[in-house]
């Protein structure tokens, strides 16, 4: 089951702030490469991917990693040109790049609304658009999964305008683009991950000058299950979705929120 054996995994945000926890991308690179998968990878910088690398390598892993500006095309090819050259094709691309600031449509300067579209958005077209053409003309195919946020399906409290935008735009994009590849033997999903623990918000609640412990409690009374997820959690939805045992799907997206996107708010 969920065997990724042999099959080159194309990360891009792969790295993290600090080594408390884990990140997403860099727990979905780990569990990749504990099911096989030979991981490439393209990261802002490459500091932040020391856990990751470190991690792989210490099991017996194969994880290279170059320094990628995701909202830049000639970075983004040199990355797929590099995997390429390395390993020889690209079986999955995961897109796991985002940020997110405050800010409603009032409020937000012009600058911030273009630089939260090109790091949250652009960066998943432009991914796609290096990566697309390289699986199409693969006899088997490809699996690409995009990570989006609950955020891009409803109001989570907070004035997020363009981060709302970008990442409710991203599953619209990867179900229209599905429905494009479906007879090329290329698959895209989503992950929408809810709240989690993670690294990242541990510099939310520093960003916002609050206490971590009463920041993550209150970020915990918001989820039904009483409790925010982990990267894990988000790690293990995207592995099934690169991996054999979802070769029927595609254009979907797996919710990893504890409930929140079914619930009124209300307790």
């Amino acid at each position: 089951m969920l065997d990724l054996k042999g099959k080159v995994a194309l990360i891009i945000g792969l790295g993290q702030t600090g080594t408390e926890g884990w990140g997403i991308g860099a727990a979905c690179a780990v569990l990749f490469s504990r099911q096989g998968a030979l991981i490439f990878g393209g990261n802002r910088t490459l500091a932040s991917t020391t856990k990751t690398t470190q991690t792989i390598h210490s099991e017996g892993g194969t994880c290279d990693i170059i320094p990628t500006d995701a909202t830049d095309s000639p970075s983004v090819k040199a990355l797929v040109d590099a995997c390429l050259a390395k390993h020889g094709r690209i079986d999955i691309l995961l897109c796991n790049v985002g940020v997110s600031a405050p800010g409603n449509p009032a409020t937000m300067a012009e600058e911030i609304w273009d630089a939260q579209m090109d790091i949250n958005l652009k960066s998943v077209y432009l991914a796609c658009h290096h990566v697309l053409p390289v699986m199409e003309a693969q006899p088997t195919g490809g699996a690409i999964v995009c990570v989006s946020s609950i955020a891009g399906m409803r109001y989570i409290g907070k004035p997020q305008i363009a981060y709302n935008t970008a990442k409710a735009a991203i599953l619209q994009f990867v179900k229209a683009t599905a429905v494009m590849y479906a007879d090329k033997n290329v698959r895209l999903n989503t992950v929408v991950p809810g709240l989690m623990d993670t690294p990242y918000t541990k510099g939310l609640a520093d960003r916002y000058g609050k206490d971590y412990q009463e920041f993550k409690e209150g970020r915990d009374r918001q989820v039904p299950m009483g409790r925010m997820g982990d990267a894990w959690d988000v790690a293990n939805a995207a592995l099934f979705l690169v991996s054999d045992e979802s070769k029927y799907v595609t254009g979907q997206k797996i919710v990893v929120d504890g409930g929140i996107t079914g619930s009124t708010g209300r307790t």
